[in-house]
């Protein structure tokens, strides 16, 4: 079940050499809960991770996003899409609060109450302004313009034709 693997460590020392001065300057020093002897203590000027965070490791949030996005083959009414997880997680979760599952239906709400203030989506959409009487001249003059550069284009496509037939 278990197993109990020991790795050699190096052999650096983490108390101060002989050669150095001790740390334990005063012999009042009590040795007890919370105060460990100043010689097992690491020393000034190193680290106690000296190799730190090794480089490319992800932390939780990364790791979810990567394994939600990945892409998955899925038969759906017959035809076979790739979607990723998150879509089909997301699908399954709409699909199950439909079948009136109250677990279901409450973790999306919560997700949609966590979403919409973020896309903006349950605000409704503002009327537009009611247009006035200049506003009304403008566009019927540019419909009436437009009318007559249609009109004038077609008049120009049928001469076009006209001459290329040969009577």
């Amino acid at each position: 079940m278990w197993a109990l693997y020991i790795f050699p460590m190096k052999n650096t020392p983490i108390s101060p050499t002989e050669e150095e001065p001790a740390a334990e300057a005063t012999d009042d020093y009590e040795i007890g809960r919370g105060k460990p002897p100043r010689h097992a203590g690491f020393q000034k000027g190193r680290s106690g991770n000296p190799k730190g965070r090794p480089k490319g490791s992800k932390n939780l949030a990364t790791l979810l996003n990567q394994a939600l996005d990945e892409k998955v083959y899925v038969t759906e009414d017959g035809v076979r899409r790739r979607v990723t997880k998150r879509e089909l997680v997301i699908k399954q979760l709409v699909n199950k609060s439909a079948t009136a599952d109250l677990r279901a239906i409450k973790q999306l709400t919560d997700i949609v109450e966590r979403v919409e203030p973020r896309t903006g989506a349950s605000q409704a959409p503002a009327e537009p302004p009611q247009l006035t009487a200049t506003d009304r001249e403008v566009i019927e003059l540019f419909v009436a313009r437009l009318r007559r550069q249609i009109a004038a284009e077609n008049v120009e496509a049928a001469a076009a034709a006209a001459a290329e037939q040969p009577d």
